[in-house]
C-alpha cells in the first residue's frame, strides 16, 4: 500500500508542479531578500548573486508551469496557484526570518491566498 502511494505521488504532475513552485518561491525570496536577512554578507545584494540564482529559479518555475499545464490543460491554474504559493511563502518567511509580524489585513490576505490555491487545485468552481 505504501509503495502504491509513493508511486502515485511520484508520477503525479500536480504534486511535482506544486513542489517546484514552492522551491522556486523559497529561492526567489532569498534572491530578493537575503541581503535583509543577512546584511553582513554584502555579496547577497550583488547583481552577480541575483543573476546566478536566476539560473536555479527559472527552471523551477518553468517545470512547475509545464507540469501544471500537462495536468490541467490550462495555464491559468498554475498562474493563480503560483500567486497563492508565492504569497504564503513570502508571508511565512518574512515573519520567521525578518520578524515582520503579519497584521490583520495581511492574515486575511494569506487566507485568501489559501482559498485561491484550494479552488484551483480542487476545481471547485468550473
Amino acid at each position: 500500500m505504501k509503495e502504491i502511494l509513493i508511486k502515485s505521488l511520484s508520477s503525479n504532475k500536480l504534486v511535482w508542479s506544486i513542489l517546484f513552485q514552492c522551491l522556486g518561491a523559497i529561492c526567489a525570496f532569498f534572491q530578493l531578500q537575503a541581503h535583509y536577512v543577512w546584511p553582513k554578507y554584502k555579496f547577497l545584494s550583488s547583481q552577480i548573486f541575483v543573476i546566478g540564482t536566476s539560473l536555479i529559479i527559472a527552471p523551477l518555475f518553468w517545470y512547475a508551469t509545464k507540469w501544471s499545464f500537462e495536468h490541467f490543460g490550462f495555464f491559468w491554474n498554475m498562474r493563480l496557484i503560483g500567486f497563492g504559493i508565492g504569497t504564503l511563502i513570502f508571508g511565512i518567511m518574512t515573519w520567521t526570518l525578518i520578524g515582520e509580524i503579519p497584521t490583520l489585513k495581511t492574515i486575511v490576505s494569506l487566507l485568501l491566498a489559501v482559498a485561491i490555491i484550494l479552488i484551483q487545485i480542487t476545481n471547485v468552481v468550473e
